[in-house]
């Protein structure tokens, strides 16, 4: 947009350095906090520049920036994090496949042959030369769901060693329009595509295929062919306590609609049977025949962890993180770059993270409780850093109070409110709120809750294992033009940098304003809880809150 940059130029640095004060009943420490765009901006001009070559893992890049992280740690004063080291080494296998192009499905004596990308899309993480389907049976197993809290098990009754399952995308709410029914329109985490999956490997089948719905999915085929044939990063369980199907992909819905049809089903009396409890897991009569190609490697990236131990409570931890890396070199563009820089995805929310530890370690006192300060590595390539953390966690989890997790930061300009995702899942989202609320701000709800960006970030891994975890986004009410500006500000980010080569830091284009101002409510939650003894909870109607318990 042409007013884009007139807009959001920047403010001269000298005078822009925005002051808070710290009111909370619990903290009677400190009394001032400066949170500088100076130091923000610099973080990400260092961090997005060429020189670090898109931060990929297992590259030039990962060495610069761990470099560089481990520098700024270590000059506030911090103390590594993982027996005496910043680092904690994360162990991925880079698997590429390669799928035969076509697909044979048959029933009887007739059969039909699918063909690979247009149809369908396949991969593995499976180890191995070669991988056969051979006449695998087909189940139609509804949204592959399994929900005790919600009376819902689309398992139930059936074996399916052996198997193919093929489930649906997004949860049965979807479209229900009652928020008691699931989470109606807003997802859960048994609509993310990763749960079918996991759940079908906890099942024992062979394999799952989701079938694509544009609508539900909140994106299009064609997002999900870029899958075809590449190469993926998994965590590297080498002893193998993580169940693995042999064969996890996608099929279009057209695709499905044939399926259906070879086995004399209706698709739309399928899905509507689907949406009931009552359900039952329908056996097609169809079996499959495929192949693919697998090569594996093994490497080693790291996670970044430095702490400010508490200083009457030091076995109760607050962990606030951000993902270090993005895309590295890649495809050209138009202009001939090939370097994914990632200015706002994340080496914003990175230079937020070591700003925040900057305030907690130039604090005139420490805080009673451990702040821990988490930079993961492989968030592009599944959450993997986070994961392997939540897996082999340096700090226990039934200690870990609490995660603030950060994942972009707003680079335009001031805005009256702050976007939570996954609105209703704990009790921080109350104390950001009265936060914002302190600064004339207010918290509004996701624009997108059908998309479940709560369950895309790296908070997630800790929700997964019970730890209450923040995660907030640029707001849209913006403060000199209002929503409607706003919107057109995150929908054009979208369009124009979100994992492009143009995701660059631009002094012209960028206003950080906004973005000290947020970084003050991630550092004045984390504060609350660090100077307190309180234990924020999980709310009623939370996936996550029986976790906890446990």
């Amino acid at each position: 947009m042409n007013h884009l940059p007139q807009l959001l130029r920047k403010t001269p640095l000298a005078i822009l350095l925005i002051t808070w004060f710290v009111s909370c009943q619990s903290v009677n420490t400190d009394q001032a906090l400066t949170v500088q765009l100076d130091n923000l901006e610099k973080h990400i001009q260092v961090l997005s520049s060429d020189e670090y070559m898109g931060r990929m893992p297992f590259t030039e890049g990962e060495t610069k920036t761990l470099a560089y992280l481990s520098e700024q740690f270590t000059a506030l004063g911090l103390t590594p994090g993982n027996a005496g080291s910043f680092e904690q080494g994360v162990p991925l296998k880079s698997v590429t496949t390669q799928a035969n192009p076509q697909m044979e499905v048959r029933t009887g004596q007739v059969s039909h042959v699918f063909e690979g990308l247009k149809d369908y899309v396949l991969w593995t993480q499976r180890v191995g030369e070669s991988l056969n389907v051979d006449d695998a049976e087909l189940v139609f197993a509804g949204f592959g769901i399994v929900a005790p809290e919600y009376g819902w098990d689309d398992y139930q009754n059936l074996d399916v060693e052996g198997k193919i399952v093929l489930v649906l995308v997004n949860d049965p709410g979807f479209g229900s329009d009652d928020p008691a029914f699931f989470k109606g329109n807003t997802m859960t985490y048994y609509g993310r595509w990763t749960y079918k999956y996991e759940e079908a490997a906890r099942q024992g089948a062979l394999g799952c295929l989701v079938i694509h719905n544009t609508i539900p999915a909140g994106y299009g085929f064609n997002v999900v062919q870029n899958s075809w044939n590449t190469t993926k990063l998994y965590l590297d369980a080498k002893d193998g306590s993580e169940p693995n199907l042999s064969v996890e992909g996608w099929v279009s819905y057209p695709m499905a609609t044939k399926l259906f049809e070879l086995a004399g089903y209706n698709d739309r009396e399928l899905l509507a049977k689907a949406r009931s409890r009552e359900f039952s897991p329908i056996p097609l009569g169809l079996r499959a025949r495929t192949d693919m190609e697998v090569a594996v490697a093994y490497n080693t990236s790291n996670n970044l962890i430095a702490t400010i131990p508490g200083a009457t409570r030091p076995d109760e931890y607050i962990v606030y993180t951000a993902h270090w890396d993005h895309l590295g070199i890649g495809k050209p563009d138009e202009r001939g770059d090939s370097i994914y820089n990632g200015a706002l995805d994340n080496a914003s929310g990175t230079a937020a993270l070591l700003e925040i530890a900057r305030s907690f370690a130039e604090s005139s006192e420490k805080p009673d409780r451990t702040v821990v300060f988490l930079a993961v590595t492989a968030e592009e390539q599944g959450l993997l850093g986070s994961a392997h953390y939540a897996q082999n966690p340096v700090f226990p989890l039934e200690k870990t109070v609490a995660n603030i997790n950060m994942d972009g930061i707003n680079p335009y300009g001031r805005m009256r409110d702050m976007e939570l995702v996954g609105m209703g899942q704990s009790e921080l989202e109350d104390l950001a709120a009265e936060e914002l609320e302190k600064e004339g701000r207010y918290v509004a709800p996701e624009s997108n809750p059908s998309a479940g960006f709560y369950f895309r970030s790296d908070h997630f891994n800790f929700a997964k294992k019970g730890v209450p975890a923040l995660y907030m986004g640029t707001g849209i009410d913006h403060v000199e033009k209002g929503k409607v500006f706003g919107k057109e500000l995150a929908d054009n980010y979208v369009a124009q940098y979100y994992h492009k080569s143009s995701d660059e830091y631009d002094p012209d284009r960028w206003n950080l304003e906004g973005a000290v101002e947020d970084v003050g409510i991630y550092y004045r939650v984390g504060r609350r809880l660090a100077f307190s003894d309180h234990w924020p909870a999980w709310k009623d109607g939370s996936e996550f809150k029986a976790q906890r318990k446990k």
